[in-house]
């Protein structure tokens, strides 16, 4: 490590246990609207990496692949020191992806932190990813405040004039501030943007420079200066004037947070444990002295010192040797290595107290979302997700000597990013790696081939389908294969809204099925049935309707059984199922034990649903994506024939100046290869991008041929099955 930066460690040491004086913070925003050129500005500025490498360093993409494609693939963890009216202050700074497919990233990264600089394009204004993101922060009780980047771009480019360029910088202000007001009304008022109060900056993090109030008040430079520095191109001069660190930093400092303040609203917010006991007081005081809290928001595996947990401490201190319990595995791992993040090298401290983020070696057992602590603990709320993983490729060794290399590599990248998925097929040694798009999965290869030089051939991608039902059958009679046990079922489709309520709060029967109950009965659902819900399964319901019979309870467990193995394998092509309410409303078993064990209950179970499922009018989901495009007016036309083409939506088009923004809705199986295309189409103009806005119907003309294209894909017998092929 370089001089500049261990001295900036020697004093992080001893700043770490001054709670009043740290920052925990996360630099959000859409793609490509500044993030990490900015998150260089504030290193530089203290002192990290050289100020004349500042905006084209690109420090926080440690990644060869982030600095070739010029974006953030993984959210990059950095602590810097920096003297704010005369006080060294600690900044733990989270530098998050802006591009869709690594959203899950963004969501881990805003558990770790308090505040977030929420950085937006002077010219492109507020993106839907910037609302996805925002939404996430508020639901995390992170405070925002706002630096609009590229403002240089605004006036040379839109040719605006200094009044109009305060206007539109009102309007962008005014669009988050709506934002923030409809996602967290109890805290709007306090956490409200607006320039005159501090918390929003103005500024090129391209060139170094930015302004606030404050810094208006220092420097004399106010917005009409600030104007005519842009118009006469004189960047240089106005970085030396206004350094883009001083202005971010000064409001960061002033306006975000500590975690003394941020945990008394954050830990009710996150923590579904009782406020009133030893460990939630001390988490709520980030008290040194209790108990070990600590959340898991970030994997890596290190070669030298394999896993390496990050993640945020609300209660305790952390020391070598230290045993900590892992959520959820039942044992206690014991911590090798205790450190802290100086640029992308880990530090190695003695110990680091409540309030920071700290990097743990020696954590074997734990995964992402895992709580660490002293004494056993009721975990973090699990971090939830606004994406999921819908797009996969098959991956197969070239060479089967490589295969068990391979495996083991998959299971390492699964490790790392919960929103890759890995599912092995033992029958023909094609391992099928799901993510998020396209982008993610094109990472996860280059990462295979490149960085672990396992020679591979990967499949073009493919979009998952979900299998559901429009309409109620049953009941419908399972027979086991000795006819001594019937099952008797009822299907229909789950409400959207309660649907939603499920994926959204991560409603799941646990210990306590009082508080799932209750948030069905508020999502919706009729008291009788959410009283009798016995499992959650990829947004499918399995109620116990059925009163008084006997041997029940001990059937239960294969009862499920068989529930789960026709949701992850539904009936049409084996595809998952979802949406669908499954209700047990009687069954009949033979006295004997020895005539009621698993080989007779699961395919009897399995066979009823199965046969309900295709008697309550079946059909197909396919994930979707929101489509954003920018284009100049003119080439409208080319943008809704492309869009059309691929089975798109137009949604809305709004014209602003010269510009038009056009939203659509189209098929994640459709955009494949869209990137190029769209260039071509707009000549290289069109701004684009993607959000992901869950499954929806396929069309009824289409229902038959995709189905047949996944079957016949999977090798299956090429009709669409029937109710008569598996019941009598």
């Amino acid at each position: 490590m370089a001089t500049r930066g261990k001295k900036a460690a020697e004093k992080a040491k001893a700043l770490m246990g001054k709670t009043e004086r740290i920052r925990n913070i996360g630099i959000i925003a859409h793609i490509d609207h500044g993030k990490t050129t900015m998150t260089d500005n504030l290193l530089a500025g203290s002192g990290i990496i050289s100020k004349d490498l500042a905006g084209e360093q690109l420090f926080t993409d440690f990644y060869h692949l982030e600095q070739e494609r010029g974006i953030t693939i993984f959210a990059a963890n950095v602590s810097m020191v920096y003297d704010y009216k005369g006080e060294d202050h600690f900044i733990n700074l989270i530098d998050t992806p802006g591009h869709v497919d690594f959203g899950g990233d963004v969501t881990r990264a805003l558990r770790a932190v308090d505040g977030a600089v929420v950085v937006v394009d002077a010219v492109e204004g507020a993106m839907p990813q910037t609302e996805t993101v925002l939404r996430q922060a508020m639901k995390e009780h992170v405070k925002p405040v706002l630096f609009i980047n590229k403002i240089d771009r605004m006036i040379n480019e839109l040719k605006v004039d200094a009044n109009e360029m305060q206007v539109r910088l009102g309007k962008i202000i005014d669009k988050v501030n709506k934002l923030i007001k409809g996602m967290n009304k109890e805290k709007y008022e306090e956490w409200k943007l607006d320039a005159a109060k501090g918390n929003v900056a103005f500024g090129s993090a391209l060139y170094n420079w930015a302004v606030s109030v404050q810094t208006m008040q220092n420097t004399g430079i106010g917005f009409k200066e600030v104007y005519e520095y842009c118009k006469q191109d004189k960047m240089k001069e106005l970085a030396i004037k206004c350094p883009g660190y001083v202005a971010i930093l000064d409001m960061v400092t002033e306006h975000l947070p500590n975690p003394l303040e941020a945990q008394k609203y954050r830990v009710p917010a996150i923590w579904g444990g009782d406020a009133k006991s030893d460990i939630g007081k001390s988490m709520i005081l980030s008290d040194r002295k209790g108990d070990v809290a600590f959340m898991i928001t970030a994997l890596s595996v290190d070669p030298h010192a394999g896993e390496v947990a990050t993640g945020r401490l609300f209660s305790g201190t952390l020391e070598k040797g230290k045993e900590l319990f892992v959520s959820g595995r039942y044992k206690t791992n014991r911590i090798q290595q205790v450190c802290i993040f100086m640029g992308d090298e880990r530090v190695e401290v003695e110990t680091v107290p409540a309030g920071n983020i700290a990097a743990l070696v020696g954590m074997k057992d734990a995964i992402i979302g895992s709580t660490l602590s002293t004494t056993e603990m009721v975990p973090f709320e699990s971090i939830k997700h606004y994406s999921e993983s819908v797009v996969t490729v098959a991956v197969e060794a070239k060479s089967t000597k490589d295969l068990p290399r391979l495996i083991s590599v998959l299971r390492k990248f699964a490790k790392e990013d919960p929103m890759i998925r890995i599912d092995i097929n033992e029958e023909t040694g094609e391992q099928l790696v799901s993510g998020m798009g396209e982008l993610h999965l094109d990472i996860i290869t280059h990462r295979i081939v490149e960085d672990e030089k396992i020679p591979i051939v990967a499949s073009p991608p493919i979009v998952v389908f979900r299998e559901t039902v429009e309409a109620k059958a049953g009941p419908v009679e399972g027979k086991s294969p000795n006819r001594h046990n019937k099952f008797y079922f009822v299907v229909e489709p789950l409400d959207a809204e309660i649907l939603d309520k499920i994926q959204s709060e991560g409603i799941e029967v646990g210990k306590d099925k009082v508080v799932m109950r209750d948030k069905l009965i508020a999502a919706g659902m009729e008291k009788l049935e959410a009283k009798n819900v016995i499992d959650i399964l990829e947004g499918n319901l399995l109620l116990d309707m059925t009163k008084g019979v006997q041997y029940l309870r001990e059937t239960m467990e294969l009862i499920q059984e068989g529930f789960k193995e026709v949701i992850l394998n539904g009936p049409l092509a084996k595809e998952k199922c979802r949406g669908i309410k499954i209700k047990l409303m009687d069954v009949k078993l033979h006295d004997d034990s020895i005539h009621r064990g698993p080989a007779q209950v699961i395919p009897a179970v399995r066979t009823a649903i199965f046969g309900a499922i295709l008697l309550a009018k079946p059909s197909f989901l396919e994930p979707v994506y929101e489509l954003f495009v920018s284009i100049p007016q003119n080439l409208l036309g080319n943008v809704t024939t492309e869009i059309q083409g691929r089975r798109g939506q137009i949604l809305d088009i709004k014209t602003e100046g010269d510009m038009v923004s056009v939203k659509a809705e189209t098929p994640v199986a459709e955009m494949f290869g869209f990137a190029g295309d769209i260039r071509s189409a707009t000549e290289g103009r069109a701004l684009w991008s993607t959000e992901y806005a869950g499954f929806k119907p396929i069309p009824q003309g289409l229902f038959a041929e995709k189905v047949m294209e996944v079957r016949k894909r999977k090798g299956m017998k090429l009709e669409i099955p029937k109710a008569s092929d598996f019941i009598s």
